[in-house]
């Protein structure tokens, strides 16, 4: 489903899709177009908009509502520009049926939409935003240890809601990020390498398909889409409308930060690249680079701090140099939660997007934002003059890398096993700039493809990557090309990244 994810400290992000966005053409790994052309979208005359907003037991608004402003805007501004002809509140799975059946029988190119995060803006479009954000009911079974977790859940509210039953599930640490698109495009965050990605605990997912049938995937019912729901990219096989998760008992976390100046950076990305993905699953830790005066690596830790200390002296003795400053503070798993998402000032309510319609809170704080990204896997350390010409590159001015530790619980996982194809990967890494910077976003990204090569995280959605099929998905894109035949052979769920029909 084309909705919210992001990833570990990443930036704000998610893999959002839709037919939104056409503008962009799909490009295929050899360079051609990979999607069909675009269609007219209605935009009122013609169709029975009326109908629809009877089908349903949630709420349609349409331009010239009040709410019409507030309603078409994503997290990021600079997609402010975009005006559907619809946008559908479903209260329900029956209004996610009543949504596709009318998309399909209209013509109406839909938009999945959770948590409007997505770096292509493809949650939204000219036809109609299928928004799932009043789906967003949380329940914990302790008999089975699994969650009930709707599709339109944020990572916030969820984590909150689990935290009074002492479990949790892994996931990204952008607060207002929506459980779907996270899950669907695979899950990295703070808690992946000791209990796996949050793809890797979906035991159930509940998805309407192109034919407006409500499926229950799961290893023994739809188990093909069951696979291509765990890691393969939302917005491609249908409309997610809830998932059960593994929930794992929570702890308390022991969450650390240490800096260098900014002159031993290099040395620090050395050493921190060999010594963060090789360290026990109960620690994650990334670098961030941000430019001067610091260098920073920082993580959490599930366990004693005597040991986390043991870990940290033999990066500084692999660092070759005192840091400036090391900290460390033990803290609840939920305010571990709220403090990586920077919302430790904060209440729950306030860790949103300020509003009244589903997915925001009228006491909100939570900004929007606006920067474009790139993405890599590294499945090997990057060789001493590519870290130098990294570090150069990472000038300030609103620039910044940040690379996150994977191994672990992630590698543990066999590479067929889900649609998330980059088990073997040491770490990510992603490159951020403003909007204006995508001259040096380019630059940094081609640099770093030459030791790196194609590997790219379907939730940060790169809409200028021309090799997108095999960066994305790899092995596992001729058996998700078989699954969207299945499942959706006319592409009613497309956009210009879709996954094609086989």
């Amino acid at each position: 489903m084309g909705v919210a994810g992001t990833a570990a400290l990443g930036g704000c992000g998610d893999a959002e899709r839709g037919n939104g966005g056409r503008a962009t053409p799909a490009v295929t790994a050899s360079g051609t177009p990979g999607s069909p052309a675009p269609r007219a979208a209605p935009t009122g005359r013609g169709v029975p908009w009326g109908a629809l907003e009877r089908g349903l037991e949630g709420r349609l608004i349409r331009p010239g509502d009040a709410a019409y402003s507030q309603a078409r805007r994503l997290h990021m501004p600079r997609f402010d520009g975009r005006r559907p002809a619809g946008i559908a509140y479903c209260a329900n799975p029956d209004d996610v049926r009543e949504c596709v059946e009318f998309a399909r029988r209209h013509a109406v190119p839909p938009a999945l939409r959770s948590g409007g995060h997505g770096y292509a803006g493809w949650s939204t479009g000219p036809g109609l935003v299928i928004d799932v954000s009043a789906l967003d009911r949380v329940r914990y079974d302790a008999a089975s240890g699994l969650a009930e977790v709707g599709a339109g859940t944020r990572l916030v509210d969820m984590y909150a809601r689990l935290a009074r039953d002492g479990v949790s599930v892994p996931g990204g640490t952008c607060p207002t990020v929506g459980i779907a698109g996270l899950a669907l495009g695979g899950g990295i965050g703070v808690m992946s390498r000791k209990y796996g990605l949050t793809c890797d605990t979906i035991r159930e997912v509940r998805i309407v398909t192109a034919d407006g049938r409500l499926v229950t995937a799961d290893a023994r019912r739809h188990p093909d889409l069951y696979w291509a729901s765990r890691g393969g990219g939302g917005g491609n096989f249908g409309v997610v409308v809830s998932f059960l998760f593994q929930a794992h008992r929570t702890q308390d976390v022991t969450m650390f930060r240490v800096w260098w100046p900014w002159r031993r950076a290099a040395a620090v990305l050395r050493a921190w690249q060999e010594w963060g993905p090789g360290a026990p699953a109960e620690l994650w830790s990334n670098v961030q680079l941000y430019g001067p005066p610091t260098i920073e690596v920082m993580g959490v830790f599930l366990g004693d701090a005597a040991d986390l200390d043991r870990h940290l002296d033999r990066l500084e003795a692999r660092v070759g140099a005192e840091p400036a400053g090391r900290v460390a503070r033990r803290r609840s798993y939920q305010e571990t939660m709220m403090s990586v998402a920077e919302c430790s000032s904060m209440t729950v309510e306030q860790c949103h997007r300020r509003g009244t319609l589903p997915g925001t809170t009228p006491s909100g704080r939570w900004p929007r934002a606006d920067y474009t990204a790139k993405s890599h896997f590294a499945t090997r350390p990057l060789p001493a003059p590519a870290v130098h010409d990294l570090v150069r590159r990472v000038d300030g001015r609103g620039r910044s890398v940040i690379l996150d530790a994977l191994g672990g619980a992630v590698s543990g996982v066999p590479a067929g096993a889900t649609a998330f194809p980059h088990r073997s990967a040491l770490f990510s890494l992603q490159y951020l700039s403003s909007p204006g910077d995508r001259p040096w976003l380019r630059a940094v990204h081609r640099a770093m493809d030459r030791h790196l090569g194609p590997r790219a995280y379907v939730n940060y959605t790169d809409p200028e990557l021309r090799d997108w099929q095999r960066a994305y998905h790899g092995p596992n894109l001729p058996r998700l090309r078989r699954v969207k035949s299945a499942y959706d052979p006319a592409r009613l769920f497309d956009f210009p990244q879709a996954i094609p029909p086989a």
